[in-house]
């Protein structure tokens, strides 16, 4: 195919203005730095905690708004095996938003975190903190390689460039303007990317509507000519754990991802973090419309009236990229380049954010804590920069065996709604969770998760649960197995600390089978706080003993 020389001019100028606009915010970071109170590694993480209203949610939207979510949802709506009732993500993300703005918001903010870690650190120490930090990298790396993923295809399909080469220079150029200025060029280029986004696709709807291989999907809800199966879905009663598991995956996973909360904690106070939360759940979900109507239009197109011929994507097992086909063959060559420049847009807000999580994330509750406590405001930064451009990189490398976004989009979540989920709950709503609980839940979750297998990943299962189903030679599992480990971990941390702290506290368990040193802690603290005893009092004490 020969390379779309327009649309990739018209990229390249996109990539330009986006390049642009991160340096501009890095030169407004560092003027930030001189004024705020807090430390410039701080800045970069957290962006002094200034970001106003309107700015936060942009890029909280932009963030979850990326290409696992357009090009998922697109691909859930027209795979004949799923259909609209599968596409989860609108939805779900509006719940995850409103849980997050009544539940988490304030609890994160009126504290003054840096990261989603910092109430694990205070309450249980810097090396089960460590141990969290793992499976956060492992989503977060996940993410970016969904992301990247998702541009590959479209840029190969739309303007003929390889898959590899439009990988590395998006992974680039996020990763350029992320070091250079942190939150603060997060921020300022999600807004142009969101606005790219929701402009370029809604522009696409009435083509698509229009095109004459196209039938009316309000009358015609099939999904070809051969296949009579509709492009609603249909959910059978032996599906429904796997629906709910996967509801639930998204609407509750995305609590315990470190974006989610850097945009809280950027903003200036608990209720702002608040209202910040609620209006992106409204946005993300007019975000997600177009994608439905395009995987509707797909799945109602005769595919045999345009270029790309029979059989249809679904048999040719591309569903993965039906959004860039639609584009490409269902509307005109220059609506079609603003449309790679949504998913280009979608990619980058993405990418940067989770980019910067993870290296706030090490820096700030590893590096500062543990390895270097010394360790001065200027190698922070280099810390955070170094760590960007690894965890870009990492992504990158994954994006390169392809396979389904929308597997990649589930699986990025994976871990922290088995895993670190649990545990947030715990740390931030119940005072009794401690060190012992923790522990136990953690590998609890992860014992689960990891038994229960994974085929994206290539992992059998050793544990079949009821309902399991040989697919294509690979097993596939309809019980809801993800929110068992989840609900299995928040069960053991509650059991466990509470049995522990019976224990001790009754004198049930010596106090030095206390190797955690959880309760002698406990102790020092309570002394701490007992107030002191007035003047008159103690002189009644004395008078009584003598």
């Amino acid at each position: 195919m020969a390379v779309n020389v327009p649309g990739l001019v018209t990229v390249v100028v996109f990539y330009i203005v986006i390049l642009g606009i991160g340096i501009w915010a890095s030169r407004k970071s560092k003027k930030v730095e001189k004024t705020c109170a807090g430390t410039k590694s701080e800045v970069a993480m957290v962006g002094g905690r200034n970001i106003n209203v309107l700015v936060g949610v942009f890029t909280m939207t932009a963030t979850w708004v990326g290409g696992g979510y357009i090009m998922g949802t697109a691909e859930a709506v027209y795979s004949p095996s799923q259909g609209l009732i599968w596409a989860m993500g609108p939805p779900a993300y509006v719940i995850n938003f409103l849980l997050g703005g009544l539940f988490f918001a304030k609890p994160m903010r009126s504290k003054r975190y840096v990261t989603m870690l910092d109430p694990f650190q205070h309450r249980y120490g810097n090396m089960f903190t460590a141990t969290l930090l793992l499976p956060a990298l492992v989503s977060d790396i996940l993410w970016v390689a969904c992301s990247l993923a998702a541009l590959g295809g479209t840029m190969s399909i739309i303007l003929g460039l390889s898959s590899a080469i439009s990988i590395f220079i998006s992974a680039a150029v996020s990763i350029i303007y992320t070091c250079l200025g942190g939150l603060y060029s997060v921020a300022y280029t999600d807004i142009i990317q969101l606005s790219f986004i929701f402009i370029s696709l809604w522009l696409c709807v009435p083509f698509l509507l229009l095109s004459p291989a196209v039938a009316d999907i309000s009358h015609t809800v099939h999904f070809n000519q051969t296949t009579g199966k509709s492009w609603i879905g249909e959910l059978k009663l032996e599906d429904a754990g796997k629906w709910a598991d996967e509801m639930l995956l998204l609407a509750l996973g995305g609590l315990a991802y470190q974006a989610l909360y850097q945009r809280i904690l950027s903003a200036a106070s608990s209720a702002q973090a608040q209202v910040t939360c609620f209006a992106a759940a409204g946005t993300a979900l007019v975000m997600g419309i177009p994608s439905i109507i395009i995987g509707a239009v797909a799945a109602s197109a005769d595919w045999n009236q345009t270029a790309y011929g029979l059989p249809p994507p679904f048999e040719r097992g591309e569903a993965g990229k039906i959004l860039p086909l639609a584009l490409h063959y269902l509307t005109p060559t220059w609506l079609s380049v603003l449309g790679i420049g949504s998913v280009v847009a979608a990619v980058m807000s993405s990418m940067d954010s989770v980019l910067l999580s993870s290296a706030s994330m090490f820096t700030q509750n590893i590096y500062k804590t543990t390895l270097r406590k010394q360790a001065s405001e200027r190698e922070l930064q280099l810390v955070i920069r170094v760590s960007v451009v690894l965890v870009g990189l990492a992504g990158s490398g994954l994006a390169f065996a392809g396979g389904s976004v929308f597997g990649l989009w589930l699986v990025s979540g994976d871990l922290l709604y088995c895993v670190i989920l649990p545990q947030l709950v715990c740390v931030l709503h119940l005072g009794c969770a401690n060190s012992y609980g923790a522990i136990s839940g953690y590998l609890v979750g992860l014992l689960l998760r990891g038994l229960s297998g994974e085929p994206l990943l290539g992992i059998p299962p050793l544990i079949l649960y009821p309902g399991w189903r040989e697919v294509d030679g690979v097993i596939v599992q309809y019980f809801p197995f993800r929110t068992l480990s989840m609900l299995s971990s928040l069960t053991c941390v509650i059991t466990v600390s509470w049995l522990v702290e019976l224990g001790f506290c009754h004198q049930l368990i010596p106090q030095s089978w206390d190797l955690l040193g959880v309760f002698e802690e406990k102790k020092e603290a309570e002394r701490e706080q007992v107030p002191p005893v007035p003047g008159e009092e103690k002189n009644c004490i004395l008078n009584t003993k003598l």
